[in-house]
């Protein structure tokens, strides 16, 4: 309670729905975790100091302050070397071992360490720009439209003129909502593109580990234990080199290496597979999502989908309403299905479709 209590309203459900739950599975769910997580990574009470380095004449919080700004390294070749026999710790390697030094070998910065409280809160803060977009744009005008008329408790004459009104504006603007809707399909769009560009991201601000990060975590699972490396060894190593230079006695350069636990790549190495499931889910999602978008485009398609959320209404009504509808008029009727009391709707559906037949209200 005490790390989550300040976002919960995050989770908090809208009285009135202005998107769908695939829209909510990008600004809310997404954005929740990435929050949370970005929280979670700065609680020392739960996971110690981030780093703790060791090395013979140097003080230990200095090497630690030190290592934590100017990275650490491992070397990749030794990650899948037999630990304790081989090596200490994977990917770490003895200079004075007669097969060479360091230098004979790749050697991988570990930087990313230093960022992921940030570079979490920025990709929440990304989730959340197509919403915050919606918005605007939007302008509350659902919300205006709806008129309290999601509660089936409604005075009988305030009932009768806010659904006159409405009957009143959608007849008469009947054809002027394309804009709006095509707003909230750029928006959709918007979704899906952030969500494949923040894989990639992810790809790059761990050195193009991520894009294959789950797959070999798999894999890796399936296989006997001690039979190869860990992936997440490699990616967030837990123990790593650094090295600190300074002037000697004598007035020359020595130079230091310590050992450094990073007790922080625990939680990471969690986070990051955690998260290469679900940025996947919700991409996948969210392409079908796409697709489902582009058949709305069918009238036909359209008036199967009003007529199920309709499903009080007669067919007939619903049928008339939508051969008059073009694209955005349907959204917005779509829309006010989801807010709006059944009840109301349906005998709101039955007043437009008279006034659009040219009937008069029943």
């Amino acid at each position: 309670m005490d790390v989550f209590g300040s976002i919960r309203g995050l989770l908090k459900v809208d009285s009135v729905s202005i998107d769908n739950n695939i829209f909510r599975m990008h600004y809310k769910a997404t954005m929740f975790v990435l929050v949370a997580f970005s929280l979670l990574v700065t609680q020392k009470q739960y996971f110690g100091d981030p780093i703790d380095c060791i090395v013979d004449g140097v003080d230990s919080d200095i090497m630690d302050t030190y290592c934590w700004i100017h990275s650490t390294f491992t070397l990749p070749a030794f990650n899948g070397a037999e630990v304790g026999v081989e090596v200490p710790h994977p990917g770490i390697y003895n200079p004075n071992n007669k097969k060479g030094d360091d230098l004979d070998h790749e050697v991988k910065y570990h930087k990313y360490y230093q960022w992921v409280t940030l570079f979490l809160y920025l990709q929440a803060v990304m989730f959340y720009i197509p919403r915050y977009l919606w918005k605007v744009w939007e302008g509350g005008k659902i919300k205006m439209l709806v008129m309290q008329l999601n509660s089936p408790i409604v005075d009988d004459d305030a009932k009768r003129e806010r659904k006159g009104m409405l009957v009143n504006y959608f007849s008469m603007n009947m054809h002027n909502h394309n804009f709006y809707a095509f707003r909230f399909f750029v928006c959709e769009l918007l979704n899906f593109v952030n969500v494949v560009g923040q894989i990639y991201f992810t790809d790059r601000f761990l050195g193009y580990e991520f894009t294959t990060y789950g797959t070999r975590v798999i894999a890796f699972s399936e296989q006997e234990f001690g039979t190869r490396g860990d992936p997440m060894d490699a990616v967030f190593p837990k123990v790593t080199k650094c090295t600190f230079h300074k002037y000697g006695t004598s007035g020359s350069v020595e130079t230091h290496d310590g050992l450094c636990v990073l007790p922080l790549n625990i939680f990471n190495e969690k986070i990051y597979i955690f998260l290469w499931f679900w940025f996947i889910i919700v991409a996948v999602i969210s392409g079908v999502g796409l697709l489902y978008r582009i058949a709305t485009f069918t009238p036909a398609f359209r008036q199967i989908l009003l007529r199920t959320r309709s499903r009080l209404a007669e067919s007939e009504n619903v049928e008339a309403i939508s051969r008059k509808c073009q694209i955005g008029d349907w959204f917005v009727l779509y829309q006010l299905a989801k807010n709006m009391d059944p009840l109301i709707y349906k005998e709101f559906i039955t007043d437009l479709a008279n006034k659009l037949q040219g009937k008069g209200p029943v």
